[in-house]
């Protein structure tokens, strides 16, 4: 089945974390992406390969000297024929390769120019080095993720690299490419992970607004783990169980499938008790065995799931169903969304 992208082309300017990964999204999504890597000189250049960079599958590689007038006029001639650049380095470099935008549109008007940096094209901080940590620091996002009177916990580097920088990316370049449709104009995109974290973070910030999440007390709020009905609970095998049910209908049959007092129903949303269920949740579910736990509460809206590990993710009978994942090159999870032609 080919994919929505179908004949869209793509150049992919080599690179690590977001820009790849946007990239390995689009081409999942069907677009044919060229990968541009520079060629060394004076030394042995280390290809990447699918065994060791999963991101890089469904990629033509072309090792090109950027710094050659040879490479430079290649890159430009697959430039000139793409609809899409992808490119992650600090500002400033492919202007100095004398590949920016403006010599890019010269040759291409109707390309979509998308860059990725954590910082931005401009401000102070623009060619500050950083990584995802870094990002979510600056966003006002990591200073929420934790638990209480821990230091703040980097989330892995899902939010700052691939939620707040790649998903973005690809956001705009699908917008850019609609708006192309209609105009034949190409489009410059300027995604910086602080803003895409921060963005992410919209709802969060709306009720700090509204003084319905306090920033001054992380690991006590509603979703940041200081609420006893949604976090994870340790099992009798040293396993893990998520518990989210949130709302009172799902919370009722929490409370009446595991068989404590009923009169927890009414104290769901009572805070000075949460402690005390906190406990009684951790040692209820102490009891057995977590899938015990999952095979007790199958079929039942009580919110609670296994917590898997990625090789038990990828044989769970419900994303076995759904050819989630893939074992091409170890477990590894399949193009999303799904399309249904």
């Amino acid at each position: 089945m080919k994919g929505p992208l179908d004949g869209i082309k793509i150049v992919e300017m080599a690179g690590l974390g977001p820009a790849p990964f946007a990239c390995y999204l689009l081409a999942g999504m069907g677009a044919q992406v060229t990968r541009i890597e520079a060629a060394r000189r004076g030394s042995t250049f280390i290809k990447l390969t699918p065994e060791t960079n999963p991101d890089i599958l469904m990629r033509e590689i072309r090792e090109i000297d950027l710094k050659s007038p040879e490479g430079h006029d290649e890159a430009m001639r697959l430039i000139e024929a793409a609809d899409v650049l992808v490119e992650g380095f600090r500002p400033g470099v492919m202007e100095r390769l004398g590949l920016g935008p403006e010599p890019a549109h010269k040759v291409n008007p109707g390309l979509i120019y998308a860059r990725m940096t954590g910082y931005g094209q401009d401000g102070p901080m623009s060619a500050t080095a950083g990584h995802d940590l870094n990002y979510i620091a600056m966003s006002g996002v990591l200073s929420l993720i934790g638990r209480k009177n821990a230091p703040p916990t980097p989330p892995l580097n899902l939010v700052g690299d691939y939620a707040g920088g790649s998903m973005m990316l690809v956001t705009g370049v699908l917008a850019a490419l609609f708006e192309r449709v209609r105009t034949g104009r190409g489009q410059v995109i300027d995604a910086a992970m602080v803003e895409g974290s921060a963005l992410l973070a919209t709802p969060v910030f709306s009720f700090i607004a509204s003084g319905m999440w306090n920033v001054d007390t992380r690991g006590e709020n509603l979703l940041d783990s200081g609420c006893p009905f949604y976090d994870c609970y340790e099992t009798a095998d040293a396993k893990f169980v998520a518990v989210a049910p949130l709302e009172p209908q799902f919370f009722a049959n929490l409370v009446d499938t595991l068989g404590i007092d009923a009169e927890w129903k009414k104290a769901q949303y009572d805070q000075t008790r949460w402690d005390e269920l906190r406990r009684l949740l951790s040692y209820t579910f102490a009891q057995k065995q977590r899938d015990e736990w999952e095979t007790i509460f199958s079929g039942i809206d009580a919110c609670v799931t296994p917590v898997l590990s990625p090789e038990e993710a990828a044989s769970h009978p419900h994303n076995r169903a759904r050819n989630s994942f893939t074992s091409q090159n170890g477990v590894m999870p399949g193009p999303a969304p799904k399309f249904t032609s």
